[in-house]
């Protein structure tokens, strides 16, 4: 969530900005100029020492809870026997999706925080067969249990600048993975939203947190896809030609058991579940409009971007050449004045 992280402190309305931090202090340099001298507050702290996540907090009016993970994290650890080393889980998704969240929201009923946003995932479910998404409706149990006034949100899949959506298939393509997999033909649905989208919304209800506690918040694009389309939408931006494969779901989680294993895994076992499940809104506009503790984006007259209208703007760097390659005369002998 590192990508609305950023999209949701940038800018100045006021307000000092408490912003956790658990990497190097240059991690975050890129935010200090977006704000007024003596607007932020920068502080480190680790998910694993309460105290800590409690000095974030310190006499906050409002939080944004942004912590969680699709993928357990693991690094390399010394072992007394033979080969002397193991792979090490820092985090598994139980302790990312649920058990950090309940600390946080712990935290904010023993602090008396004014109202708590939580931001969990459209595919939440307890019958997921994604690990990600089961834990992500865990959280939602385990916040609410703890501070019954959250504000949940919960957006399908993200697109912009950083996404792990449109940049998972262009780096796939450019040498990721020696093909780009489909799953199960890849009939699956999803309805990105525009985290910029996203970001207004949560904006909007920190300037009234009341208004909005003990509510559900759904966002999602305007436009739904099955992940082939998207796909396919991508290449067209990137001109870029991968072999594309449609394979059975178990036969891509055998070839994934082995990407899991890297730092930054591009595909894991938890992922191909995750991608051959629908991610849409579980309501219809009627359904929505008869349900006050259920908002979306029209409640806070937050209108659905188009994918097509920002994508090419962070895509066409997969281009060979750029978008230098469109411009006539560049390349055929003609000098461009």
């Amino acid at each position: 969530m590192h990508l609305t992280f950023e999209r949701y402190i940038t800018g100045t309305n006021g307000v000092l900005a408490y912003i956790g931090n658990r990497g190097d202090e240059f991690d975050l340099r890129h935010l200090r100029p977006m704000f007024d001298l003596g607007r932020t507050r920068f502080v480190f702290y680790s998910s694993k020492d309460r105290d800590s996540m409690a000095e974030v907090i310190a006499d906050a009016d409002v939080v944004i809870n942004l912590i969680g993970k699709h993928y357990e994290t693991k690094a390399l650890a010394n072992k007394e026997e033979f080969p002397y080393y193991h792979m090490k889980t820092n985090f598994t998704m139980e302790q990312a999706n649920v058990e950090i969240p309940r600390t946080v929201a712990e935290l904010c009923t023993e602090m008396q925080v004014d109202n708590l946003i939580h931001v969990s995932s459209m595919s939440a479910s307890p019958d997921s067969s994604s690990e990600f998404s089961k834990t992500k409706y865990a959280g939602e149990v385990a916040v609410k249990e703890a501070f019954p006034w959250a504000t949940i949100i919960r957006p399908t899949q993200l697109f912009g600048a950083e996404d792990r959506l449109l940049n998972w298939y262009a780096n796939a393509a450019a040498g990721s993975l020696p093909f780009v997999p489909f799953i199960n033909e890849s009939e699956a649905l999803t309805q990105p939203v525009y985290v910029d989208d996203v970001a207004n919304v949560i904006a909007r209800i920190i300037d009234d947190p009341e208004k909005f506690e003990g509510k559900t918040v759904d966002c999602f694009g305007a436009q739904d896809f099955t992940y082939k389309e998207l796909a396919d939408f991508v290449y067209d931006i990137t001109s870029q030609e991968p072999r594309k494969v449609d394979l059975p779901k178990e036969l891509v989680k055998t070839m994934a058991k082995g990407l899991e294993l890297l730092p930054y895994p591009i595909l894991t076992q938890d992922m191909v579940e995750h991608m051959s499940e629908d991610c849409v809104p579980t309501m219809t506009p009627e359904e929505y409009k008869s349900q006050d503790s259920f908002l979306t984006m029209e409640n806070f007259g937050v209108k659905q971007t188009p994918i097509e209208k920002v994508a090419f703007d962070y895509l066409h760097r997969f281009r060979k050449g750029g978008h230098f390659v469109l411009t006539g005369g560049y390349h055929d002998g003609v000098n461009v004045k």
